[in-house]
């Protein structure tokens, strides 16, 4: 398979260490420093595209990757305001999508067990839920593109939760999110329900970013011959 890396920073070199372990062939590598080889013709001699790039040039890419009409996976995070728009030109001029928040496998199970959690405290009125995110001091958006997945999991269960704030505490309608930048954390997400007399906690902790490099791979495998907008519950076949 023949991969074009979009954003070739640490994010970028893992997944061409993943893929090249894999025997598939890197032929096009993009970051700040030659912006102007991202050309459709360029693009086609790749069988697949990964972005991780940054909020400001992901949505771009995207619809380069389009117009090249080769399938995209996509890890940035921060440009979410456009993915309805993404999501329209996949579904009605047969492009080609993955995108995940997080890609490693085990924040997926995450993402589940946090639904199925949200779903019993949702009958507690005691607990109060918030959540933390901690994350390297390069990254540019907060919160996460994973804390923000989990607020909208906790919400599709609590129907009385109408959405999230960043850096203030939660109440009956909102979920508090902390954002944390500091030294070279890969990523830590927690939910914790807190009551008078007790508190529920689960966490997600990467130990690098080996284990998101592998979930792009996986996800590029898996997007070859494919049309339409896919996620890891699609990879991981969790519908």
């Amino acid at each position: 398979m023949k991969i074009a890396i979009l954003g070739y920073g640490k994010m970028g070199k893992e997944i061409e260490k993943i893929a090249l372990s894999r025997n598939h062939q890197i032929v096009l590598k993009i970051d700040i420093n030659n912006q102007s080889d991202l050309t459709v013709t360029n693009l086609q001699k790749a069988n697949v595209a990964i972005d991780f790039s940054i909020p400001t040039s992901a949505y771009t890419n995207i619809l380069k990757c389009f117009e090249a009409s080769v399938p995209i996976v996509c890890g940035t995070t921060g440009w979410l305001d456009k993915i309805d728009d993404v999501r329209n030109k996949c579904k009605n001029q047969n492009k080609a999508l993955f995108y995940a928040s997080n890609f490693s496998l085990g924040a997926n199970v995450f993402f589940k067990l946090n639904k199925y959690l949200a779903g019993i405290m949702n009958k507690l009125e005691d607990y109060q839920v918030e959540i933390e995110e901690v994350h390297h001091i390069h990254k540019l958006d907060a919160p996460s593109g994973t804390a923000i997945t989990l607020a909208e999991g906790i919400k599709e269960k609590n129907p009385n939760k109408k959405n999230w704030v960043l850096n203030k505490p939660s109440d009956s309608q909102t979920i508090g999110i902390k954002a944390i930048r500091e030294g070279e954390v890969p990523g830590i997400h927690r939910i914790k329900y807190d009551s008078a007399v007790d508190f529920i906690q689960i966490e997600h902790s990467a130990k690098s970013r080996q284990g998101l490099a592998l979930g792009a791979v996986l996800a590029a495998e898996y997007m070859i011959g494919k049309q339409g907008f896919h996620s890891m519950d699609d990879l991981l076949n969790f519908h």
